[in-house]
């Protein structure tokens, strides 16, 4: 990987995965904490795969707590609906996920916005964040 400096370094690197079951193998009681939250965590993922609608209202909790208002909140989960009948129908018609996924949804993008989705992520100054929680309700249509 490369450095600070700009020279590269070999290095160990690991996924969020890998991270949290490295947390759980550490037998600290500072790490405690952490591992307690990781519990929690995967019980509520759990509750909300037995009912979906937790997890509807999980979402609508985190978008609050960030200050998004309710009006943009009930778009962005329009939106949401949209993309998935969207993408069924992609779907339905042979169109592989992933990489013909991103390559319709550049053109989508670039049609209304005259930007690539990585480019409107750029002008944006995204970097991990979803680009569509980004968006105003204009932009989410």
């Amino acid at each position: 990987m490369q450095s600070a400096d700009g020279k590269n370094y070999k290095t160990d690197v690991a996924d969020t995965e890998q991270l949290f079951r490295l947390i759980q193998s550490i037998p600290s009681p500072k790490v405690e904490p952490f591992k307690i939250w990781l519990a929690q965590v995967g019980s509520e993922r759990i509750d909300e795969i037995e009912d979906p609608e937790k997890g509807i209202d999980r979402l609508m909790e985190t978008y609050l707590r960030k200050g998004y208002s309710r009006a943009w909140i009930n778009q962005r989960l329009k939106s949401i609906e949209v993309r998935k009948e969207l993408t069924d129908e992609w779907e339905n018609r042979g169109i592989q996920k992933g990489q013909e996924y991103a390559i319709l949804t550049d053109e989508i993008t670039r049609a209304w916005s005259g930007f690539t989705t990585k480019q409107f992520k750029a002008f944006k100054e995204l970097k991990k964040e979803n680009l569509r929680d980004h968006m105003s309700n204009l932009e989410l249509v």
